[in-house]
């Protein structure tokens, strides 16, 4: 019980920040259930005492029933239990939403301070299913796993009074098999279904995993005849699904089972009890009625329960997870008396620096030693894995070496305050990250103040203003997500239009003419020459071209497998 609570408490006190709104979802829910009881029960007794009225005057003896009152409640329970439960769950819907919403950006929040090294430990399907896949199995938290189970506890309560005004031991008996059988539901269905539902959790993150990796290197899979055998590996993290999946559901079938004889036993007994009183003249004939109908009606809050908690472990291991994941800190820290950053082109040097990813065999680069100076604009190239993106990813303080220094201006980046010397650096990426927002959106990224004609004149300078002139909505147009509604060339010079609205003195442009046709490439090239004027500037490209349109470039470095093997002056 202990390491439950402190699993979930990060996610109760995350509820409990919004008591209110929640509590009233929760009276909402109530409020559905005790209207649903109403109805059925006092159903029951009207029915009964308009036949037993109808039955008396037919035998010349003089009754009378009030018809008003009962039938007026009767439409009363029918229409509150038809608005509530379209209230409770629109507003207990639109509450977990806000919820999850606001535990996804906060969790992203962690991710976006982690640094490389931390984020390189686990694959980009497994970070996905983070924000995804195991923020949206804390739904159940609140909707599932704490007001169903205090709603059910409260209308057994209330259903045991009811029948304790007039027939005590009827309540006792209420009390007495309904309460056991709440506690199964809750602990019992829990307990039998603890392993299996963790283990889907982690097969299905396994699953998906698996199946985002083999779309992603299908032409590889393809090329070296294993996709058969990747294909196997899936369909038996499959089987181990569906394995789970139907022990899961026998186990809810179980708990539903459970609930029909538990409330059909209650029920039984009760019609007995009443019964009896019957026989003795101590209870009505529609009450008899009535009773065993209130305690059929909590068939319909009872019936929640064994499917919700036979999944509680789905749960704890989504909460789990998401505690590490909150937990994360980035090894990247500021440094307490940090120094001024310099204005101007800087001085970069790479001093005797050594850095391995975790879990990579050999090193991504290994006692590097690199001096670039002022303003000058060079060339690294390599292979993929040289170590380009590592040398981008220490300059722009993403990760740092296990050993050596990185400085800037003489000054050990270590040093520096990260978000100064992040603003102050310009990186173009490999990949052109878009997010499904408007174009002006991604723009002001790099500048959240700018005007629309700052923001037409950087699109003008990758010849994407005119384009944009022509779409219906304009700047408003949205990209999609990652991009999509854009063609690769588009996106590229979309990313590069953004980094002209920075004003770094450092730039690193990585393949920044990806997906361009040469003549676009050097037309864009001519006004990027400008731009760089009194810039550092370096560039990241797989394989060097004498014709490649890398705007006042006057040194060219090659790396080979972290190491610099050729430097040379153009």
């Amino acid at each position: 019980m202990k390491a439950i609570l402190v699993e979930l408490r990060p996610w109760l006190r995350l509820l409990a920040r919004h008591s209110r709104r929640l509590t009233l979802g929760t009276l909402l829910m109530a409020l559905t259930a005790i209207s649903a009881i109403g109805l059925l029960a006092l159903s029951g007794w009207f029915i009964t005492a308009t036949a037993l009225t109808g039955a008396l005057l037919a035998a010349g003896v003089n009754a009378s029933l009030n018809v008003y009152v009962p039938g007026g409640s009767i439409r009363f329970f029918a229409i509150a239990r038809t608005v509530s439960r379209y209230l409770e769950r629109v507003y207990n819907h639109a509450s977990v939403l806000a919820l999850l919403a606001e535990l996804r950006a906060g969790m992203f929040a962690v991710l976006a301070r982690l640094d490389a090294r931390a984020l390189s430990r686990h694959r980009a399907s497994e970070w996905l299913n983070r924000l995804t896949a195991d923020i949206d199995t804390l739904d159940s938290l609140y909707l599932r796993l704490l007001a169903p189970p205090l709603v059910a506890l409260l209308t057994i309560g209330l259903v045991a009074g009811l029948a304790a005004i007039f027939l005590p031991i009827a309540g006792v008996a209420v009390l007495g098999l309904l309460l056991p059988l709440w506690a199964w539901l809750v602990a019992g269905q829990a307990r039998l279904g603890m392993a299996a539902s963790r283990r889907r959790v982690a097969t299905l993150d396994r699953l998906r995993a698996g199946i985002v990796e083999e779309l992603q290197g299908l032409a590889e899979l393809k090329a070296y005849a294993s996709l058969a055998e990747h294909r196997r590996r899936l369909e038996a993290i499959e089987h181990e699904l569906y394995r789970d999946q139907r022990r899961l559901g026998r186990l809810g079938a179980l708990g539903n089972v459970l609930v029909g004889l538990g409330v059909g036993i209650t029920l039984l007994l009760v019609l007995w009890l009443g019964a009896r009183a019957y026989q003795a003249e101590s209870l009505s004939g529609p009450l008899l009625v009535m009773m065993p109908l209130a305690i059929l009606a909590l068939n319909e809050t009872l019936a929640a329960l064994p499917v919700a908690f036979t999944q509680f472990g789905a749960t704890r291991a989504a909460a789990r997870r998401l505690n590490a994941l909150g937990d994360s800190r980035s090894a990247l820290l500021d440094p307490e008396t940090p120094e001024s950053l310099l204005s101007g082109a800087p001085a970069i040097r790479f001093e005797a620096v050594s850095l391995r990813y975790p879990g990579t065999p050999i090193p991504a680069l290994e006692k590097f030693d690199l001096t670039i100076a002022s303003g000058q604009r060079l060339a690294l190239t390599g292979a993929s894995g040289a170590g380009k993106s590592s040398l981008a990813n220490l300059l722009t303080r993403l990760i740092d070496p296990q050993a050596g220094r990185v400085l800037r201006d003489g000054i050990d980046l270590r040093h520096l305050p990260l978000e100064a010397l992040r603003t102050s650096t310009a990186y173009l990426t490999q990949q052109s990250e878009l997010f499904d927002a408007s174009l002006a959106d991604n723009l002001r990224l790099a500048a959240p103040q700018a005007t629309d004609s700052t923001l037409r004149w950087a699109l003008d300078q990758v010849e994407l203003a005119e384009w944009v002139d022509g779409l219906a909505q304009g700047l408003d147009t949205r990209v999609g997500e990652g991009g999509r509604q854009l063609s690769g060339g588009q996106a590229r010079r979309l990313a590069l239009a953004r980094v002209l609205l920075t004003n770094a003195p450092l730039v690193i442009l990585d393949e920044f003419f990806t997906g361009l046709d040469r003549p676009l490439a050097g037309r864009i090239a001519k006004r990027l020459d400008v731009w760089l004027e009194g810039r550092t500037v370096i560039y990241l490209v797989h394989q060097w071209d004498d014709d490649m349109p890398l705007p006042g470039v006057g040194r060219l470095c090659r790396l080979r497998e972290g190491r610099l093997v050729e430097d040379s002056r153009l």
